[in-house]
């Protein structure tokens, strides 16, 4: 199932050192994904295909290239590296230029279930459940996507790396609809689990069922519990951030807040995972052929590390952690390490606060500060002495992620593995409950 890829990749390696490269690197993956989309309680759209993505790394005297295409053969993949030694000595001396490495990686075994393999149609039937399910939660719309699917890919490199992994995936996601307002949830996995995906459904009607008076208020600082799609959304952009290649061109806190620094909360830490079998970006080896591994980005709410490449590690005279990227190393999977309370707990402890369902549109306004904001979406409720209160809407976080991690108050004990279009590293997310957080209203 894995030789045809590898044996493009390796095709690329072997004809872009015949075109005069002194390097070569390629990564094809084949996809076969199928598509399940519901709107108004009812499955609307089934559709299958198969994608093919080969990305090509070339180096000649210290100048680099990266090609994405879709070649699905030799021919394609010909004329792509034609058509880049025609160019690359146009192309700038790389400052960060460093050699590709041996191969140290190993696939990983164990990520694929064979149910999404040779039954989708059982993973194609849980989705009338999932449907089902919310509206005798009480939802009156539901509407959603499931995706699921078998991923392989094959890796060459020059320096010797000749490796292949095979891997399923789940990703699912629903919005229910009750009167004015609305709830979602997600979910994501290596493994087919009907109760996980149907689970999705009542999740997102439960939210939306809730039934309380809708408010204003004022703009301000409030406690809030973030859910863990808000949660994973923030974890996102924060483990983005750790790229070494983001910090050295002054377009990360971590510029600033480097290796050592506090930049969190005691109770705050956040792992790069890429080896947990039912999460679906686990790999054993990255881009370059390294081996990958498990590392803490915040320990215990202080920041550990960069993520690394060859290249941002040579030029920081650091070691590579396993997370290329040819340019820009990247988190494989975002664990959240869990904490002590329940989300009852944390609503018991709010005084003055907001429990905060879902987020959109999270934008910088200043990368080094980490200063963001984020719109929030779905269900949001006023809490006061404990109590849910009120339905309030249309409402903006104006944070700095240092300001937030610092302020974090409380972590569930309960944690979600959540993937959708807002968090797309798969995350392991927990309930967070933060002390004052600053709430604005988004412009009309």
């Amino acid at each position: 199932m894995t030789e045809d890829v590898l044996q493009l990749a390796l095709y690329a390696v072997e004809r872009g050192k015949v075109h005069g490269f002194d390097e070569v690197a390629a990564l094809v993956s084949m996809t076969k994904r199928t598509m399940v989309k519901f709107a108004n309680n009812e499955v609307t759209v089934v559709q299958s295909w198969i994608d093919t993505e080969t990305a090509i790394y070339v180096a000649r005297r210290s100048r680099i290239m990266v090609i994405n295409s879709a070649c699905r053969d030799r021919e394609c993949v010909d004329r792509v590296l034609r058509s880049a030694i025609e160019r690359i000595d146009h192309v700038d001396v790389s400052e960060i230029y460093a050699p590709l490495p041996s191969p140290t990686g190993k696939p990983l075994t164990g990520l694929v279930d064979k149910r999404i393999v040779e039954s989708p149609e059982i993973v194609i039937e849980s989705v009338p459940k999932l449907i089902d399910t919310s509206l005798r939660e009480g939802a009156e719309k539901v509407a959603g996507v499931l995706y699921a699917g078998y991923r392989r890919k094959g890796l060459a490199t020059s320096s010797g790396a000749e490796l292949a992994e095979e891997a399923t995936f789940i990703e699912v996601y629903a919005r229910a609809f009750y009167r004015e307002n609305s709830g979602h949830w997600a979910w994501t996995s290596t493994r087919f689990d009907e109760e996980k995906i149907v689970d999705v459904g009542r999740r997102a009607a439960s939210y939306a069922k809730i039934s309380l008076p809708v408010t204003t208020i004022e703009p301000g600082r409030y406690t809030a519990i973030l859910s863990p799609l808000v949660v994973g959304n923030l974890m996102t952009y924060l483990a983005h951030a750790a790229s070494a290649l983001m910090a050295m061109i002054g377009m990360s806190l971590f510029t600033k807040y480097g290796p050592g620094t506090r930049v969190g909360n005691e109770m705050v830490s956040i792992i790069d995972e890429p080896h947990d079998p039912e999460l679906p970006n686990s790999t054993g080896f990255d881009d370059e052929g390294v081996e990958t591994r498990r590392k803490y980005i915040l320990r215990k709410g202080v920041f550990e590390t960069y993520l690394h490449n060859t290249k941002t590690a040579r030029r920081m005279g650091a070691e590579t952690t396993g997370n290329a990227g040819w340019l820009d190393p990247h988190p494989w999977n975002i664990v959240v390490e869990p904490g002590d309370m329940s989300e009852d707990e944390m609503f018991r402890e709010v005084r003055r606060g907001l429990f905060v369902l879902n987020n959109w549109y999270t934008r910088y306004q200043n990368m080094v500060e980490g200063q963001f904001s984020t719109v929030t979406r779905d269900t949001v409720i006023y809490i006061e002495n404990g109590e849910p209160r009120a339905i309030v809407k249309r409402l903006r976080i104006a944070e700095t992620f240092p300001n937030m991690l610092r302020s974090v108050v409380g972590v569930s004990k309960t944690r979600y593995d959540i993937a959708w279009w807002e968090v797309e590293v798969p995350t392991r997310a927990p309930f967070m409950l933060i002390e004052n957080v600053q709430f604005t209203k988004p412009e009309v």
